[in-house]
């Protein structure tokens, strides 16, 4: 349920020229209605076209996150103990990972609405805390929260919490297990194998 919903929501940023700097709260709210929109009006998407789906995925949600600090938070203590190319695998693994889940969650959207809560930001902070929650018919709304650290000019996704379940927190405990079992040689297997399964479900994605 949490990487559903996570996933769901990971899939609503859009990126755009930067003519000027947002304020994160902004940010996520324009660019999650236009994403929305846009998937509203996509039969091929609502329809489960994944080739369309891992690109709209590889295009818009990719360029928002800052993959390297989530990875490196996931692993916890034990990114420290990697190598260069290790920490270049784990990277790119665990992204065709999440890339995967967003995908997979996307094709079952099903009419969920964003309702943003009141954002505060002091002068000067460069790590921000953005809260929403997903109405879903049917369903008791999720809460939804973005930690967000602005670098190199631009807001970017570091931690996605689902009620109240951080992301990276939920994954380290499972990185942590793989690294005492079988190193982080081990860890990069799991990973490999796990993206290897999903793509026999979903379809093969390239990547770059």
């Amino acid at each position: 349920m949490m990487s559903r919903v996570f996933a769901f929501f990971a899939i609503c940023f859009l990126s755009l020229p930067a003519l000027a700097l947002e304020a994160p709260d902004a940010m996520i709210k324009r660019v999650s209605e236009e994403v929305l929109d846009i998937v509203r009006q996509d039969k091929d998407v609502q329809n489960g076209d994944m080739k369309k789906i891992v690109a709209l995925v590889d295009a818009k949600v990719l360029p928002n996150f800052n993959f390297q600090r989530m990875t490196s938070l996931a692993v916890g203590r034990d990114w420290r103990t990697a190598s260069p190319a290790q920490k270049n695998r784990l990277v790119e693994e665990f992204k065709m990972l999440l890339v995967r889940t967003y995908s997979n969650a996307l094709r079952s959207y099903s009419n969920q609405r964003i309702d943003y809560k009141p954002f505060k930001m002091k002068p000067g902070e460069t790590d921000v805390l953005v809260r929403s929650e997903v109405i879903q018919p049917g369903s008791q709304p999720v809460q939804i929260d973005y930690w967000l650290e602005l670098a190199d000019g631009k807001w970017r996704v570091y931690d996605v919490v689902v009620a109240g379940i951080s992301l990276v927190t939920n994954y380290r405990s499972q990185f942590s297990k793989e690294v005492r079992e079988g190193g982080v040689d081990g860890l990069v297997a799991s990973l490999v194998s796990k993206n290897q399964s999903l793509e026999a479900t979903q379809g093969k994605v390239v990547k770059k």
